[in-house]
């Protein structure tokens, strides 16, 4: 009984075996169906784990774009948003096969062949389009060469000086490197150099115009080893004439707008004010809007800030002035008063008079006492002094005071107070409009043509 029952275990073992054989042959047949005589010869013994030339250096990889499109650039996250498609190029010496004509395959055998291990470095999201079937090429020539292509669309960062915004000029990369394969495994090359890039010349983008683009090779160097790199470099230019006619001609509009005020009348405040105020509320609120757009986050200082920021100085500057000629107005006729009421040209003249008197009088006196000597006294009085021991010395008389020396020092000094106050003084409080309408304008040309002349050449 016991024989009997281990023969029997080991004849279950058999049968299920045969199975599984059975098995084995019957998806090996289905395989066969599926694949072509000559791909099927190709993958047997294929290693898609191992790239090739495993032991006999590194293998070479040629790469080409095709730019598609670029959606968006934004200067907030400061980076730009393109559809590529990305070709790759290698040798496979597993691969070759007789004929002349090239095997066009499925994308979804992709995963039965070894394909380079490329990534986009700066990128923040990509995938890969799969409507209706996953955007992928596969072609396998006769002598081993294959092209892989996809179709990427990829957000990749872009870092952007934005000092003279809006009339900056950008360079932004697509750099592309192998992510486990150093250089000693893979090397990378652009298949034709600079013309490896094609689409830049037709592409029409919203805001900029594409001035220049160049390819480069390089190498990735990281803790873990030297690595292939290639970069694609284009250099963007933003137009400008949206701005302008968004911004700059808004903005001096309101400069020339805030000038209409200096052809009113000094008296007619309300008028006056609601412009000032008007223009400057206007002003600040462009500037708000103006900014919106923009990163908050830096700290650049933006040439859209700068004019924005001249024209609000002239719209205040305006008003700044209609402020002190109103107030020279009100005080016009009490600053030509000085003493009950003279004015201080007449009070300069009598002090004039007084100075022009006192010396006549003073040189009058003097020539007479030159011209007739003093008699001689008839009898020589001395006035002895009580403390002197002797008794025979003489004291002098005193000198009586000469006020009029001082009174020339006071009149002197108010005179130059006077005329101290007469250089503050304005004559005209309406010369100050007068004034700012040549200066106003000659001063924001002025500006204009600086800001203008270093933003566009330096």
């Amino acid at each position: 009984m016991g024989l009997s029952g281990s023969g029997g275990k080991l004849l279950f073992i058999l049968l299920i075996s045969r199975l599984l054989e059975s098995a084995v042959l019957n998806a090996e047949v289905k395989e066969g169906e599926i694949l072509p005589p000559t791909i099927q010869r190709l993958m047997k013994g294929y290693n898609k784990y191992l790239r090739p030339f495993f032991d006999n250096g590194p293998v070479t990889v040629g790469m080409s774009l095709d730019i598609a499109s670029i959606d968006t650039i934004s200067e907030i996250n400061m980076d730009y948003t393109a559809t590529i498609f990305l070709r790759q190029r290698w040798t496979d010496e597993r691969l070759v096969f007789e004929g002349n004509k090239s095997l066009s395959l499925d994308g979804r055998l992709v995963e039965l062949l070894w394909v380079p291990d490329t990534f986009i470095v700066d990128s923040k999201k990509s995938f890969l389009h799969d409507i209706t079937v996953e955007n992928r090429l596969i072609r396998i020539f006769p002598n081993g060469t294959v092209l892989y292509a996809l179709r990427i669309t990829t957000t990749v960062a872009c870092n952007m000086d934005l000092t003279k915004y809006p009339m900056d000029k950008q360079t932004c990369t697509l750099q592309l490197e192998s992510w486990g394969y150093n250089i000693n495994d893979v090397m990378f090359y652009w298949t034709r150099g600079n013309e490896s890039v094609s689409g830049l010349d037709t592409l029409q983008l919203a805001q900029y115009t594409v001035e220049d683009h160049y390819t480069s090779v390089s190498e990735a160097i990281y803790e873990t080893g030297h690595y292939p790199k290639l970069v694609f470099h284009f250099e963007l230019r933003r137009s400008i004439l949206y701005f302008i006619l968004e911004t700059y001609v808004p903005s001096s509009l309101l400069v020339v707008l805030s000038w209409v005020s200096f052809w009113i009348s000094l008296s007619s405040v309300p008028a006056r004010i609601c412009i000032g105020v008007t223009t400057v509320l206007t002003m600040t609120t462009l500037m708000m809007g103006a900014r919106t757009s923009l990163p908050n986050a830096n700290c650049f200082i933006k040439a859209i800030d700068v004019y924005l920021g001249i024209c609000f100085s002239f719209i205040f500057g305006a008003l700044i002035e209609y402020a002190v000629a109103h107030f020279c107005t009100l005080t016009y006729a009490d600053s030509h008063m000085i003493m009950y009421g003279h004015p201080l040209h007449d009070l300069d003249d009598e002090i004039n008079g007084i100075v022009t008197t006192i010396s006549t009088h003073n040189r009058a006196k003097r020539r007479k006492e030159i011209a007739t000597p003093p008699p001689a006294p008839a009898s020589t009085e001395l006035t002895v002094n009580p403390s002197s021991p002797s008794g025979s010395e003489a004291k002098p008389e005193a000198s009586p005071p000469e006020p009029t020396n001082r009174c020339l020092t006071i009149l002197a000094t108010l005179r130059k107070v006077v005329r101290f106050i007469s250089c503050c003084h304005i004559d005209n409080p309406h010369h100050i409009d007068n004034y700012s309408r040549v200066t106003f304008p000659l001063s924001f040309v002025m500006v204009n043509l600086l800001y203008w002349t270093y933003y566009l050449y330096f």
